[in-house]
């Protein structure tokens, strides 16, 4: 695809979350039709996407079907089949690669390609028994974080242990589904950030100002720009997230979190190929959201720019809580975002706000796209 995509062409997305209904809604800004893949007959992005194909992510009629109706295609969330990706490849252009979804799929072969990559992770050890796991506490100070290798998020699959006991480590392999676990390292972080960047199909790179997460039960509740991180972390996050994209010849918007260690140097705890919920600030705060700048990368418009015009606060608003949305859409200088989803459940991912300032006269602002 030497030339961007016209209006009037179809970005086919597979997953119809929340994700992929803020994808759709850019694209059609943009003017692009969607068809949205998701076997869910009320996923949010169906909602609003010219054509949803309702059926599994490995059905082979429904991905032709998709294939058939797209002239580009990507992804919303990391769980997708790379059989299925790879299949689209046969027929259509899919961004990001499925190189980059097989490296974020599985939690070893993620940091085994980071520091491959000269990234620096937390320390870790596969787990594929009791013993391995009781091996690998003793590496690391009898305390760590095992994890399923796959299909973990938003906290599940996972399992804390600090100054864990002999006792403690019976029967926690199969305790945890007897799949193939990592155990990592616990990290002393000062807090959390995270950055969105994007990679064009030219090359061209650019990043937004990392925000500074907050977790609640594994689970994202709030981001804040700017980020209490110096200019030279700043700096250095924008840094890796570019040699990660450039490593995986990626296009498209990433998400990659770190922890920031007291002197200010940084690990990176996981990459998303994907728009990412820590960016959701970038549709209040910015000209260019992630949303957009991921349709102008896999389509090959031009980059848009980064920089906000204000400081901000973005909070999730998840399905156990009861918010009162008429008193939020009376703040001023608050947007709000509702996803559409039928049934709300604990902890699960109902809609967001994003509270603006003024943006302070100091701190970090976005980059101009980077060749």
């Amino acid at each position: 695809m030497r030339q961007p995509l016209p209006p009037g062409a179809t970005i086919g997305i597979v997953g119809g979350g929340q994700l992929g209904r803020m994808l759709a809604m850019a694209a059609a800004r943009l003017g692009y039709s969607t068809a949205v893949l998701d076997p869910d007959q009320h996923a949010p992005a169906g909602q609003v996407a010219q054509k949803h194909i309702a059926a599994a992510y490995d059905d082979g009629r429904a991905l032709e079907q998709l294939a058939r109706s797209s002239d580009v295609i990507t992804y919303e969330f990391e769980n997708v089949p790379v059989g299925a990706i790879r299949s689209l490849e046969e027929w259509r252009p899919v961004h990001p690669p499925a190189e980059a979804l097989e490296a974020s799929q599985d939690r070893m072969s993620e940091k085994i390609f980071l520091n491959a990559s000269g990234i620096s992770t937390a320390p870790f050890a596969a787990v594929e028994s009791d013993r391995d796991l009781a091996r690998g506490l003793a590496r690391f100070g009898h305390s760590g974080v095992l994890k399923t290798r796959r299909m973990g998020y938003d906290g599940k699959g996972q399992r804390v242990f600090r100054n864990a006991t002999a006792e403690e480590i019976i029967g926690c392999f199969e305790g945890m589904g007897g799949t193939p676990l990592i155990l990592e390292g616990l990290v002393n972080f000062v807090r959390e950030v995270s950055v969105i960047a994007a990679r064009s199909l030219n090359g061209a790179m650019a990043a937004y100002d990392p925000a500074e997460n907050e977790h609640r039960n594994g689970i994202l509740a709030r981001s804040a720009v700017p980020a209490a991180i110096s200019p030279s972390t700043a700096y250095t996050v924008r840094e890796t997230a570019f040699t990660i994209l450039d490593a995986l010849d990626y296009v498209g918007v990433i998400g990659v979190e770190f922890f920031v260690l007291e002197d200010g140097s940084v690990l990176v705890n996981e990459l998303a190929p994907r728009v990412h919920n820590s960016g959701h600030w970038t549709e209040a705060a910015c000209a260019v959201s992630q949303f957009e700048q991921h349709i102008r990368a896999i389509t090959g418009l031009p980059l848009g720019r980064t920089d906000r015009h204000s400081d901000c606060v973005m909070e999730n608003i998840l399905g156990g809580e009861r918010r009162n949305m008429k008193r939020l859409l009376e703040e001023p200088n608050l947007m709000l975002h509702l996803y559409g989803k039928r049934e709300a459940r604990p902890g699960r991912k109902m809609g967001h706000f994003t509270r603006l300032t003024p943006a302070g006269a100091g701190g970090p602002k976005g980059s101009p796209s980077a060749e």
